[in-house]
């Protein structure tokens, strides 16, 4: 039966552990010097060696020539392990076997001896899945286990694990692999394997498995299954849904023209294929990623997981955007995909996603436009994207801006006509006699005695009445406004105040509005001007600073 290449060139030693060394040489010193803890926790992603260390580790104390590192593997034991058909190590699927019965029957085979070998160990694999309840019943059994008991508790999700289970064990947190060293992996597999391959079709299969051997090496199954002996990176990236950097430069090539057109083609495009717009805007935010890296830790960066080819490519393109445009496109792509993944019509989401990365690249810092405005006003303002090419930059709007054609509507709108001089209330009347005789016409006698005993006057235009609280059905509201429509005053502001009056207050003149010098020293200035004309709007006050 065929063996897939993942289980066929599993490490069977600490040396062939790729990129944990911090967890292999405190493994190793722990054997060495006999300080072997009775619980670990191996927590990390996918694929990164948390099950194989963990046999590795039961292999190296279990050994007949042991405790020791490597382990010989050549005597039963060593060789059971490796096939997992041990006595004394057993394997626990967590996922399946997660419930406090499972975790009774582990707590009671704990108490007995191992059959052979010198400790019985215990790898829980999946062990964030294992219940409260079944952690509580193995509490006790883990902090105080039996001298020959090992427990190895392997999860994706270390900070599910009880904290009361992991004050008990060792924790060991296992990294993603290093890009160089999974294509150097890779190469030395298929060299066994006798598969023709290139470093670009190495770096499609690496980038597939983001860190995982494991998911790497079942993409590189998955393309000698397709393609044979001879892999090439283009079969290779359509057998797995990536994307060539050639298909995202499209994007980037729209972005420099500020082409909303190429966009909604390539869009089109992608819908016509069967491609997916999830992968698409998640392989996008990759590639976003990539260039800004590039932009601004260098093309050599090993932050950057790319061929050598695929660097020179991304340098390229991010020497024609600023860091600015790139981390807002990376921003809009992140979001774009955060709405995809519930979106009900994906195709409209995507396309409205990537013109509105479109629009961003024709923004301009606040800075600029606030630097620009002492410039003469034929003078354009610098886009602050990226250098953009002149063939494909995007045509300038002809005719006058929405701001001219505003200004030109206000200037051919008729002047209001001036208030006829009846229609101006006067502070300097006898209100307190206009409204009794006005009430007095109305019909309203009781109201026009009333107001005799007010107090009454206008100031700011506004009527300010003060009667005694005796008064107060006599000169409600319905009464003076009545009064106020017989004056022709029907829209005068008026307020009544119900208590002891004082006598009117001495009739306030009014002063003669002088010209507001400020004002209109602000609204002629050039930079003003300037502004408005950039960014519209209406200024309906002007302070000087100086006097407040």
């Amino acid at each position: 039966m065929y063996q897939v290449i993942a289980r066929k060139y599993r490490p069977q030693s600490f040396d062939d552990v790729l990129n944990q060394e911090h967890i292999k040489t405190t493994l190793r010193n722990a054997i060495t010097q006999n300080r072997v803890a009775h619980g670990y926790i191996f927590s990390g992603q996918r694929g990164t060696g948390k099950t194989t260390t963990a046999r590795i580790l039961a292999r190296c104390l279990n050994c007949e020539k042991g405790p020791v590192d490597p382990p010989c593997g050549v005597c039963a034991s060593c060789l059971e392990i490796a096939a997992g058909g041990s006595v004394d190590v057993i394997e626990i699927d967590a996922a399946s076997n997660r419930g406090i019965n499972e975790m009774r029957e582990l707590r009671e085979n704990v108490r007995y001896r191992p059959a052979r070998d010198r400790y019985k160990i215990f790898i829980v694999d999946e062990a964030h899945q294992i219940t409260n309840e079944a952690f509580n019943a193995l509490l006790k059994t883990i902090e105080e286990p039996p001298s020959w008991a090992v427990f190895i508790l392997c999860t994706t999700e270390s900070h599910k694990i009880p904290a009361t289970i992991a004050s008990r064990c060792q924790h060991f947190s296992f990294r993603s692999v290093d890009f160089t060293d999974l294509i150097e992996r890779m190469r030395e597999i298929c060299t066994a394997e006798g598969i023709e391959t290139d470093e670009e079709t190495l770096a499609v299969l690496a980038q597939a498995g983001e860190g995982s051997v494991r998911d790497s090496l079942s993409a590189l199954d998955q393309a000698i299954a397709c393609c044979g002996n001879k892999l090439e990176a283009a079969p290779v990236r359509a057998l797995l849904g990536a994307f060539s950097l050639d298909a995202m430069g499209q994007v980037t090539a729209a972005l420099a023209a500020q082409d909303g057109g190429a966009m909604l083609a390539l869009v089109d495009e992608l819908e016509r294929n069967g491609g997916s717009p999830q992968h698409f805007s998640r392989e996008l935010s990759r590639y976003l990623r990539n260039i800004l890296v590039t932009k601004i830790a260098g093309e050599g960066s090993r932050l950057i997981a790319a061929s050598p080819a695929e660097r020179a490519e991304m340098a390229r393109v991010a020497a024609g955007f600023s860091e600015e445009d790139l981390t807002r496109y990376l921003q809009l792509a992140l979001d774009l995909f955060r709405e995809l993944q519930f979106s009900l019509q994906p195709r409209f989401h995507l396309e409205i996603g990537l013109l509105k990365m479109v629009q961003a690249g024709k923004l301009i810092p606040i800075e600029e436009a606030l630097a620009s405005l002492g410039k003469p006003a034929a003078e354009p303002l610098r886009p602050a994207a990226s250098v953009k090419p002149a063939a494909s930059a995007a045509p300038l709007r002809a005719g006058p801006s929405p701001f001219e054609m505003d200004r030109v509507k206000k200037a051919a709108a008729p002047a209001p006509a001036p208030a006829t001089p009846s229609a101006v209330p006067s502070p300097t009347d006898d209100w307190r006699a206009k409204l009794q005789e006005a009430m007095r016409e109305a019909g309203l006698a009781f109201s026009a005695d009333a107001m005799a005993q007010a107090d009454v006057a206008l100031v700011n235009n506004e009527l300010q009445i003060t009667a005694p609280k005796q008064f107060q059905l006599d000169l409600g509201r319905d009464e003076i406004q009545t009064a106020l429509k017989h004056l022709g005053f029907p829209a005068l502001r008026f307020k009544v105040n119900f208590g002891e009056a004082k006598g009117a207050p001495a009739p306030v003149h009014p002063v003669a509005p002088k010209a507001d010098e400020v004002t209109e020293r602000a609204l002629a200035h050039p930079e003003v001007q300037r502004f408005r004309e950039l960014f519209g709007g209406e200024v309906r006050t002007v302070r000087n600073l100086k006097e407040s």
